[in-house]
This record gives structure tokens, C-alpha cells and sequence, in this order.
């Protein structure tokens, strides 16, 4: 079993990392420029040093076991953060070359993923020996990663008491939305009415909320969810609704994006439990702002910004 990580292994888990990420051998091939049987013996003496089985090959193909999942996981924190390190050293020469991770909350409206896609675009034609690598975090993980050094800049909403070790960067755009239900929940024939009838009482009602978002959005003048749940992304809670047996708070994006396929329903012409949620590029108090950072920062705000006009 490994009790301490040598050169050697740092190699054997890069292997591992891009198989992992490439889902294959036969994938990872060009990526790692090595032929299969030398990525099959990089595995297997990984494995070994490990004292755990990391994945399955076979006619059934690539698979992960549970316990490759989390040394995946783990890897992908580790060179996250090597790579986060040599990019800041870097510029401490004012070097700007290298690798920067950017973290986006899962969930995000297609139109702001793409701004970022064009923001990235518009810093790696600026800086030309940057590359950057994209990444999706839980709304409960968020802060986290923005501390943690795994990253070095956050796209996500935040509705939390916010902490000083974090950096809030607003981009001027607020995540609005409301209570929905399937439409074949009850609720669903109150779509248009101003209100909801005062014999009909929202608590009695199972709700979905979303781990780690301020409890204030489950409170609406005396009224309150009845939360018998929790999904970890906006997304996840907008499966539990279609179940058709939850209420649950939903961004409109997601609605309007996923409407003709879902038919989700606005109770009360979305009048109840009404959110606005703003949208922040964040980053740890630690992570070193170079010109890189900065200028995509700015160029995150101006994109993300142009799409919701």
C-alpha cells in the first residue's frame, strides 16, 4: 500500500488521469503518446502500488471501479493545484504561460456556457501560450473549490453570507426564478391563477430543495416549503420535479430551456417563492491575479453579460 508519493508514481497516476479522462486505452494513446501495452503495464504496476483495482478492461470495454473513481477524483484535484502552482511561480517572473482552470456551478444557462467559451477564446488569443481547462462544480462545491487552490476562477451564483477569503466579482447578471411543478402535479391547474386559493395550503405539499442555497429562499411572505428533500444541482431538481410528486425552486433558464421537452409549470403564473440569485466570477484571496486572470475575469463579465441581452 502507498504510503508516500514518489516521482515514479506522479508519473503512473498521469497515466491513469488521462485513460480515466479519455475513457480508454485506445483513446489515451495519442494523449499519452504511448502504445497500449506500455499504458496496460503503467496501470497495472499503479494498481499494485495502490493495492486496488482501478478499472476493468475487457470485451465489455473500459470501466472504472468505485475505488478508481475516487483516485480519479483525487488525481484530477492534485494536478489541478500542481498546475495552479507553476502558472502563478510563472508569473511571479512575469511569465504568463501555462495552464488555468476555471470552475463553472453546474446548471449554468447554455447562452452564459458559451460566453465563457468566448471569453476563454478571446484570453488565449490575447495570451498565446495559455491554455485553459474548464470545469463543472455541484452549487454546494463552489466555495470549496474556490479556496482550495484547485482552480483559479469561479463562474457561479451565490446566495450565501459571503465569506472574506473569497473575492466577489459581479458581472452585472442575476439567475431570476420561481416555483414550478410538473403538469401533472395538482398544483398544475393553478398555472394562471394570480394566486394560489386560500383553502389550499402550499406546506402540504413535498418540496425539493438545492443543497447548500440559503434556507431565506424557502420562505415567501408567512408561507413555507415543505422541503422532504435535497438534490445537489438545479438540474437534479428539476428531474425530482418531473416526477410529478415535488414542488421545487428553478432558475428560469432551465424552464425555458428545457420547456417544450418538460412542460414544467409556473404555480400561481410564477407569482410564489420568486428568486434572484446574482451571478459572481469568484476566487480565492490566495490566488494571484495576474494580467492573465484579470483580463479574463473582464472578458468573462463582458461575454456573459452580452448573452442575456
Amino acid at each position: 500500500m502507498l504510503n508516500r508519493l514518489q516521482e515514479s508514481d506522479i508519473k503512473l497516476l498521469r497515466v491513469f488521469y488521462a485513460v480515466a479522462s479519455c475513457n480508454g486505452f485506445t483513446a489515451a494513446e495519442p494523449v499519452l503518446r504511448m502504445q497500449r501495452p506500455n499504458i496496460s503495464a503503467a496501470i497495472k504496476k499503479l494498481e499494485e502500488r495502490l493495492d486496488l483495482v482501478l478499472c476493468h478492461r475487457g470485451r465489455g470495454g473500459f470501466q472504472m471501479t468505485k475505488e478508481g473513481e475516487v483516485v480519479f477524483q483525487e488525481t484530477k484535484r492534485i494536478f489541478n493545484a500542481f498546475d495552479n502552482f507553476v502558472f502563478n511561480l510563472k508569473s511571479l517572473h512575469d511569465d504568463y504561460s501555462g495552464h488555468i482552470t476555471i470552475v463553472m456551478m453546474a446548471g449554468l444557462a447554455t447562452s452564459m456556457q458559451l460566453a465563457v467559451s468566448k471569453a476563454v477564446k478571446s484570453t488565449m488569443k490575447k495570451f498565446d501560450d495559455i491554455h485553459v481547462n474548464i470545469q463543472t462544480r455541484l452549487y454546494n462545491e463552489v466555495e470549496h473549490v474556490a479556496l482550495s487552490g484547485e482552480c483559479h476562477l469561479v463562474l457561479s451564483t451565490y446566495d450565501m453570507v459571503k465569506p472574506e477569503s473569497v473575492m466577489f466579482h459581479p458581472v452585472g447578471v442575476s439567475c431570476v426564478g420561481r416555483l414550478y411543478c410538473a403538469p401533472t402535479h395538482p398544483l398544475a391547474k393553478f398555472r394562471e391563477a394570480d394566486s394560489l386559493p386560500d383553502n389550499v395550503n402550499i406546506e402540504d405539499y413535498p418540496a425539493i430543495g438545492i443543497s447548500g442555497l440559503s434556507s431565506s429562499n424557502y420562505i415567501f411572505n408567512d408561507k413555507r416549503l415543505s422541503i422532504q428533500t435535497f438534490s445537489d444541482s438545479f438540474d437534479a431538481c428539476m428531474a425530482a420535479v418531473m416526477t410529478g410528486e415535488y414542488v421545487g425552486l428553478l432558475p428560469d433558464y432551465i424552464a425555458k430551456e428545457q420547456g417544450a421537452a418538460t412542460g414544467l409549470v409556473p404555480i400561481a403564473k410564477g407569482s410564489l417563492f420568486p428568486f434572484s440569485h446574482d451571478l459572481f466570477v469568484m476566487n480565492g484571496k490566495n490566488t494571484r491575479l495576474n494580467p492573465v486572470l484579470r483580463y479574463c475575469i473582464k472578458e468573462i463579465e463582458y461575454f456573459v453579460s452580452e448573452s442575456q441581452k
